[in-house]
């Protein structure tokens, strides 16, 4: 029968709370990185994905709209000649 030493037990104990502060510690600095980034991303006035995207949509219709225009004068402007 093999017994295992008092030695390794508290060794392997040791290695187990080790890695258990070495994770904390990672989430903690992930954590920290992460509100780091989004107060210098507010600090720089950007804007969201939501807003450049509404913005970008109100543009392709006003582009919409001037070709129609556009069209339209052509269309009366031939008319008149």
């Amino acid at each position: 029968m093999q017994t295992r030493s008092k030695f390794f037990d508290d060794m392997s104990q040791l290695m187990t709370n080790a890695m258990g502060v070495a994770q904390g510690a990672k989430d903690e600095a992930e954590t920290a990185f992460n509100s780091m980034i989004d107060r210098w991303l507010a600090d720089r006035n950007l804007v969201t994905r939501e807003e450049f995207d509404a913005v970008r949509a109100m543009a392709q219709k006003a582009r919409e709209e001037n070709a129609a225009l556009e069209a339209r004068i052509a269309a009366l402007e031939a008319k008149l000649e």
